[in-house]
């Protein structure tokens, strides 16, 4: 009787049928990947899936009756999707599933556009925790909405078709980087250097800033706007890349994104295959990379607003509900790069092809920040996981002392909801084209489904 504890490579035990079903989910996951680059086209993405299932949109104040299948999108940006189940919510709570779709990026300033030496550039501010020096040179996209004063909203995407064009910020010649090299990463490469190449050709007739009014001239003709129409409006420039499978065998997608599309697709997916009596209720958040801050982030009370509606609908304590209900925050997590090993602790990291990673706490240093789930939690998810065969791991995100992160995690347990941390290891994570294995994206969904079960 072996009696200690090993990681499992998922391929080293699947058959052929498992690994059929690895690659085959992988696919719609690309489609996904691609299709949701920004909070706003992922909602928009995970809406046509779901009403493709029967779901309905829900509003604030209706009565949430057994059996409905429902969705809250909460301004275009942040997504609620109920099951509501015949299972007592007294006794059962909800099972809750909860991820982030946005991602580090590039937005633009509210006052983006000038001329420098008859170019004309677009100024950035960059969303979440970035390398800078990963964004110069690469092809970038042009995602999002504007809002006219008279209160249209347009929508815009330049750069992922092939008949578009791309944007590019540029970098300094290698020939004269002497004294950029002797510079520390961050004071070589410094935000308000992230300016966004957009054109070149000045206005016919024009003297004074005329490739902007250039610029301004195509907007114009294209969407109808005016430089006055981005004060009101949200750009992104994320890669203008595809998700590429990696590898000779296969096994790895590369994309833009995967933190945290990769937890958000499999939360999806066990929601709408998954037969179950339990309640469910999927969320995808926005704003993680900035610490869950605004009314479509985690830290919003429209969770106890939703919370409080199911508990009146079915006649329970809201506060009885939440005492009984479980949560898994599904995000990702470092996965162990033998090229950087010195960053991790090896006994104690997600390695690729092991299986979703579960974090019993993240947080900084002593803990700091943190949700650290309970002992009675994870030893309940051990038995549902191993009921289901899943394969799964623990990590943390670091070496204790090197770093660390944060999730929306805390803010659930905050509500009294027993909540752990769970999702797939990447490797460069929060690079513009991240790293995934295939194996651990389908261990997410099994996951994610034994658990609503």
């Amino acid at each position: 009787m072996d009696l200690t504890y090993k990681k499992q490579n998922v391929y080293a035990v699947a058959d052929k049928a498992e690994l059929k079903r690895i690659f085959d989910y992988s696919e719609g996951y690309k489609k996904f990947l691609d299709g949701g680059k920004t909070e706003r086209e992922a909602v928009s993405y995970t809406v046509k899936m779901v009403e493709a299932e029967g779901y309905k949109p829900y509003t604030l104040g209706n009565k949430i009756n057994k059996g409905d299948k429902l969705y809250y999108n909460n301004r275009g940006k942040a997504l609620f999707i109920l099951r509501a189940g015949k299972a007592d919510l007294a006794q059962n709570g909800v099972r809750i599933l909860v991820a982030h779709i946005d991602s580090p990026r590039l937005d633009l300033k509210q006052v983006p556009l000038y001329e420098k030496a008859d170019m004309a550039y677009l100024k950035t501010h960059y969303y979440g925790g970035i390398k800078k020096y990963q964004w110069l040179t690469i092809p970038l996209a042009l995602h999002g909405a504007i809002v006219l004063k008279n209160g249209k909203s347009l929508f815009v995407n330049i750069g992922e078709d092939e008949a578009d064009p791309v944007f590019y910020i540029t970098d300094l010649l290698p020939h004269l980087s002497q004294e950029l090299n002797r510079k520390t990463i961050g004071e070589g490469f410094e935000a308000e250097n992230l300016n966004i190449l957009v054109g070149g050709i000045p206005l016919d007739g024009e003297t004074k800033d005329a490739v902007k009014k250039g610029v301004l001239t195509i907007l114009h003709e294209k969407y109808g706007i005016v430089e006055e129409d981005f004060l009101s409006a949200e750009l992104q420039a994320v890669p203008a890349v595809k998700a590429r499978d990696v590898g000779l065998d296969r096994s790895f997608i590369a994309g833009y994104g995967h933190d945290d599309s990769v937890c958000a697709y499999p939360e999806i997916t066990a929601t709408l295959q998954t037969e179950t009596d339990q309640t469910v209720l999927t969320i995808l958040a926005d704003k993680e990379e900035i610490g869950s801050e605004g009314n479509t982030g985690m830290q919003c009370v429209i969770i106890d607003d939703l919370l409080n509606e199911l508990a009146k609908s079915y006649g329970v304590n809201p506060a009885v509900l939440r005492a009984a209900s479980k949560c898994i925050s599904a995000d990702v997590t470092a996965a162990y790069d033998p090229d950087f090993a010195s960053a991790f602790e090896e006994s104690n990291v997600g390695l690729v092809n092991h299986g979703v990673t579960m974090n019993k706490f993240t947080g900084a240093r002593g803990k700091s920040g943190s949700n650290d789930a309970s002992a009675e939690f994870i030893g309940y998810l051990r038995g549902v996981f191993a009921k289901d065969n899943v394969i799964w791991q623990t990590g943390e995100l670091g070496r204790v002392d090197l770093g660390g992160g944060g999730t929306v995690a805390k803010y659930i347990a905050k509500i009294n909801i027993d909540t752990v941390d769970m999702g797939v290891p990447v490797l460069s994570m929060h690079a513009p084209y991240e790293l995934i294995g295939k194996a651990d994206l389908y261990s997410a969904h099994k996951a994610f489904s034994a658990f609503v079960k």
